[in-house]
């Protein structure tokens, strides 16, 4: 008996560590990134981005938008992680390596700070673990 308690207790401990989890995850309205790091993005877009999606942000021929209504709900109610992960594996889109896991999270700051979502005191990270306990949402709780 001692034994199915132990195993309860342990239940019911992951329980509670999992609705935690669930209470505290962030949105891209909370700050996630820092205006520095936007600012090093804005520059690193300019290098590595802006020549397919535009200067603007605005899309390209053969590239989308990453700014503006179309690209917010499109990703909207997902995890950062799977955009983070969207540019980590396939942009730029000749030579995805030739961009750092820091520099793309750098751009991922600046196409927040584009888009309107307000900067905080932590930097993005650059690891989707911790990228996924932030929802990227279109509207401002």
């Amino acid at each position: 008996m001692l034994k199915v308690t132990s195993v309860w207790g342990a239940v019911a401990g992951m329980l509670v560590a999992v609705a935690g989890g669930q209470a505290q995850t962030r949105s891209v309205w909370d700050g996630v990134y820092t205006t520095e790091q936007a600012e090093r993005g804005a520059e690193l877009y300019e290098e590595s981005c802006a020549e397919c999606h535009g200067v603007d942000l605005g899309g390209g021929e053969m590239a989308p938008g990453l700014v503006g209504g179309e690209f917010v709900w499109t990703w909207s109610g997902l995890p950062v992680a799977e955009l983070f992960e969207r540019l980590r594996v396939s942009m730029p889109q000749v030579r995805p390596n030739s961009v750092s896991r820091a520099e793309k999270a750098d751009i991922l700051a600046y196409m927040f700070d584009a888009n309107g979502f307000p900067a905080g005191d932590t930097e993005l990270a650059d690891r989707a673990v911790p990228l996924r306990g932030i929802l990227f949402s279109a509207e401002q709780p």
